[in-house]
């Protein structure tokens, strides 16, 4: 039996040291996609055996719609480690350096995009809510981009994350009181 080390991949190799942060929302999330598929192919099923009308193909094409519904509710898992921020979807997993960021933009459609660029040329495109939810990611995020900033490689995109600086720190401001949650009165 011959014994080696194990050579690292590419991006393991790369990988910084230091705790990953990640999305802490993202698991009620997918229960809440997986949910409303198999809620949409029960209906349907329940539906179609109810009229007698339920056959392999039907059922077939039903199951097919579940699972295309659950592919498009799922968002991504993003994380974050020193210098670094991943978005991982169902088939893909896109990382981009945020120690080395050159561009930050918004990107406006059906839903507001976040759209990072590092100086290696990788692109993630997040969802600013997933950074307004989560402290620990916005912080690490922060950090690394100041840090951008600061030696000036990002040339595109200060104004970008002030913009979420603000909604972020208006998130931390809010005063509102949430269902079921009672304050003192002062």
């Amino acid at each position: 039996m011959e014994r080696g080390c194990a050579v690292p991949g590419p991006d393991e190799a790369d990988e910084p040291p230091g705790p990953v942060v990640y999305d802490a929302h993202w698991r009620g999330e997918r229960r809440t996609a997986i949910g409303v598929a198999a809620l949409l192919l029960a209906m349907l099923l329940g539906v179609d055996a109810g009229a007698g009308r339920l056959t392999v193909v039907r059922g077939l094409v039903w199951t097919g719609l579940a699972v295309l519904l659950f592919v498009v509710l799922l968002p991504p898992l993003v994380s974050a480690a020193p210098g670094r921020l991943s978005s991982r979807g169902l088939f893909t997993r896109r990382t981009v350096r945020t120690d080395r960021l050159i561009s930050v933009r918004w990107v406006d459609g059906v839903a507001q995009r976040l759209v990072l660029r590092d100086d290696d040329g990788h692109r993630v495109e997040v969802d600013p809510n997933v950074l307004v939810r989560n402290p620990a990611l916005w912080r690490r995020f922060d950090r690394d981009a100041r840090g951008s900033l600061e030696r000036g490689l990002l040339l595109c995109g200060a104004i970008a994350i002030a913009q979420l600086a603000g909604r972020v720190g208006a998130r931390g401001t809010d005063q509102s009181v949430s269902p079921g949650e009672t304050r003192p009165v002062s």
